[in-house]
């Protein structure tokens, strides 16, 4: 391929058709005049722009209102850009559901759906369950299959560039799983997969309570627990997609595990009961000694793990999601804790879109992916490096 320049007549009008595609998604509608003010080009240049989006079905032509015409004379030609011109899917997968949410090119909430699935599920199973949740909710909106121009995955596990699942022991038979490959034969249209704990706290820096900070971690808190991170601004991988797997902190201790610490019998839990963990919980709000004691111990491991992402990376807020998400006592003593290990103290946060963090978040995935195909956004908060 040949060097492009600052001449390069290609490369200059896929700048121009960004910038004014920016512009019309930016607003209501607007005339060409508008369009030339705010973008500093020429008029001819935004026409042409225009007309060749309306040809890719990008923007379209508003109606002008009734009656202007005899008021004003010939009203000047308005134009909007067409969120329904294409449709984003993001999908969550986990041990005990699968979810889906659908929206538009402006990443407006169409619809969403979701199944339940045995922990025990095999991998065909629990995909087959995914693409039934995608074809329900499909079918529900009214949306066809070749309209949807981007997918976002959030699955547990270490992920790599391509979707396959490096190491996943969450869920049976999901380490070494070609997960991206599997999911791109259902869809005509990229599938972006990344580590459920990245994309909720993408899905919180977006919309949730980490929105209008640059520097994040969010803690998905739970018998394996993982953590996500913006840095600057954008997503923390790490170099192999390993960032924040913060479950295997007490290895360096050999300190008991999560499950363990919550047990009330002496017995540990099993790794993937949450609702054994919820009634852990609904009994220490009751006033159960046990549950109280149990609750503290997992608090006291939670703040060991939050501590040291946070003296790593200096975030300015914590969320903390996932099973601990909402539940009374916890926020409490993860602030007086961390006062006392950190050198400085973020602000502790719980998170606002709770359980559908993970599926908001891989939705914001595709989002940026079509953004950058789209709107030639130097970075997004997901991009892959």
């Amino acid at each position: 391929m040949g060097r492009m320049t600052g001449g390069d007549p290609s490369l200059l009008r896929r700048i121009n058709s960004a910038v004014v595609l920016h512009a019309l998604r930016g607003t209501e509608c607007a005339t060409l005049t508008e369009i030339t003010r705010v973008t500093g080009l020429s008029r001819p240049t935004v026409e042409g722009v225009v007309e060749g989006q309306i040809e890719a079905g990008l923007v379209v032509e508003v109606a002008a209102e009734e009656g202007a015409a005899r008021r004003q004379g010939r009203p000047a030609r308005r134009f909007r850009f067409r969120a329904e011109a294409g449709y984003l899917l993001g999908l969550e997968i986990g041990s005990h559901r699968v979810s889906a949410v659908l929206s538009d090119l402006d990443g407006r909430i169409l619809g969403t759906s979701q199944k339940p699935v045995l922990a025990s599920a095999p991998a065909d199973e629990r995909l087959e369950r995914l693409r039934a949740t995608v074809a329900d909710l499909l079918r529900r909106t009214g949306v066809s299959r070749q309209a949807v121009r981007a997918v976002g995955v959030g699955s547990p596990g270490i992920v790599e560039a391509d979707g396959t699942v490096r190491l996943g022991t969450a869920l049976p038979e999901w380490t070494g799983l070609e997960l991206g490959e599997r999911l791109r034969r259902s869809f005509r249209c990229p599938v972006l997969v990344e580590n459920d704990a990245n994309t909720a706290a993408v899905a919180e820096h977006w919309k949730g309570a980490a929105a209008g900070s640059d520097d994040v971690v969010y803690v998905m808190a739970g018998l394996s627990p993982g953590a996500g991170s913006l840095i600057g601004g954008r997503l923390h991988r790490g170099f192999g997609g390993a960032a924040g797997e913060i479950g295997a902190l007490h290895l360096l201790g050999r300190g008991e595990t999560p499950e363990t610490l919550l047990s009330t019998n002496g017995e540990p839990l099993h790794p993937l009961d949450e609702q054994a963990v919820a009634a852990v919980f609904a009994d220490a709000r009751d006033g159960d000694a046990q549950a109280q004691a149990a609750l503290d111990r997992f608090v006291r491991r939670l703040v060991h793990d939050v501590a040291a992402l946070v003296l790593a990376l200096d975030p300015e807020v914590v969320v903390i999601g996932g099973w601990a998400a909402g539940l009374d006592g916890v926020l409490e003593p993860l602030r007086k804790e961390l006062a006392r290990y950190c050198l400085r103290t973020p602000r502790v946060a719980l998170s606002v879109l709770g359980e559908a963090a993970v599926a908001t978040g891989a939705l914001r995935l595709a989002l940026d992916h079509v953004e950058e195909q789209l709107f030639a956004v130097e970075t997004t908060v997901t991009a892959r490096r």
